[in-house]
């Protein structure tokens, strides 16, 4: 008789963003009329720059040929696009990765979720709430929490981020071994401060904790005054793993490719106390189960760092964060209160008086024809709130804006 892993069934009965798209699809049925605008999954609607695109076109090319084939890559990724990384986007800001600390993937949040498997099932995990859905889920599935009780699950320690800290989590009053923290955060948009990403590292120095820290969206950050990554802070390369994407800076939603960083000197320990390098472990699961990515769009992701890629990749980042701005403005003079949405892709809103996150979804749904994400599915301290995602086109984000007011 074959076992099903009973953990699997902890789960919540969808997750998030396929529940969205059931609901969706059910109000898409019976509304055939509708122009529906979707500003609830974080998908990019920009096509990827030109100078992006033919450098893949360009590799592509190069795979048709007997003298320039490549079979397999490496599973930790190419020399040429892990060069390409430490130089622009660590050690030109004078932040010390190596090309040999990068590991090339495709995709932030299979990274995300895959990283746990090094460590041990009966590890302590801490985790923001409300959260990216990847973090908390790829532990029930691996065993480490228990039931779920009114949106939180037993075994896991919750942060909670809300108004009243300014979304930015509080230190446990545990110890603990595994922490997620996300900057800028998906889903409220809160970017923590350097003081702040300080005292999770000493937190984690004193308790020999490890951060698995989440920078998909740190090109959205233009404060000069907030760091880009947790490496800036001293200290931080003994206790903490980042990752990072392509994704919603370049445009590699659909073509996928990212990196995650760690550090040669990184280590977790043995259940005796012995030291154990975790860059090791994590080589040594990619190379058993991720065979790497595709030679073409690592020649694209290389091209993001030339010149012309870099302008319009910038290009791309400004039109998103310029949506953000349409946004917070329209929102908040019809009066709704708004958070996130400046150095980051999404917007954080209260649900106006009268509506729970679901209920507000729905109402949007139903009387503006526009989707959002209802913050409860990020966690039970989501609840109330709503997000928005700029990822649109401006003449899309201008009507459905005109839409929300109207409901006013």
């Amino acid at each position: 008789m074959a076992h099903v892993n009973e953990h699997y069934l902890k789960l919540q009965a969808g997750y998030l963003f396929p529940e969205i798209g059931r609901r969706v699809s059910a109000f898409a049925d019976a509304n055939s009329a509708a122009k529906i605008i979707r500003m609830g999954i974080g998908d990019v609607v920009k096509g990827i720059p030109r100078p992006i695109v033919d450098a893949m076109k360009s590799a592509a090319e190069e795979l048709a040929h007997d003298e320039s084939f490549r079979g397999y890559p490496s599973e930790q990724g190419l020399d040429f696009l892990r060069e390409a990384i430490a130089k622009n986007e660590y050690q030109d800001a004078g932040v010390d990765v190596g090309a040999d600390e990068i590991f090339v993937s495709d995709g932030s949040k299979c990274d995300s979720g895959n990283i746990q498997e090094i460590f041990a099932a009966d590890s302590t995990i801490a985790l923001t709430d409300p959260v990216y859905p990847v973090y908390c889920d790829s532990n029930v599935m691996a065993g480490r929490t228990g039931a779920c009780r009114d949106g939180r699950y037993d075994g896991l320690v919750y942060l909670p981020c809300t108004e009243d800290n300014n979304f930015v989590p509080a230190l446990p009053e545990q110890d603990v071994d595994l922490i997620y923290l996300c900057s800028p955060n998906n889903p409220t948009g809160a970017v923590m401060s350097r003081d702040a990403l300080a005292e999770w590292v000493e937190y984690a120095r004193a308790g020999n904790a490890i951060i698995l820290f989440d920078a998909a969206y740190e090109g959205y950050i233009t404060d000069d005054g907030l760091p880009h990554s947790i490496y800036e802070i001293d200290g931080a390369r003994e206790v903490a793993i980042e990752f990072r994407s392509y994704s919603k800076s370049a445009g590699f939603t659909g073509t996928r490719c990212a990196f995650t960083v760690v550090p040669r000197e990184l280590t977790g320990h043995t259940a005796s106390g012995e030291p154990v390098a975790l860059h090791g472990l994590w080589n040594r699961r990619q190379s058993t189960k991720f065979n790497g990515v595709s030679y073409p769009v690592q020649r694209a992701a290389e091209a993001s760092y030339t010149p012309e890629g870099t302008a319009a990749v910038r290009g791309l980042i400004a039109f998103y964060l310029e949506n953000a701005a349409v946004m917070r403005e329209r929102l908040a003079a019809c009066g709704y209160t708004i958070f996130g949405g400046v150095n980051a892709p999404y917007l954080w809103l209260r649900t106006p008086a009268g509506f729970d996150s679901w209920g507000f979804f729905d109402h949007l749904l139903q009387n503006a024809h526009v989707v959002g994400t209802p913050g409860s599915g990020f966690g039970a301290a989501g609840e109330g709130f709503f997000r928005l995602s700029a990822f649109n086109q401006r003449d899309a984000v201008e009507e459905a804006m005109d839409r929300i007011s109207g409901l006013k």
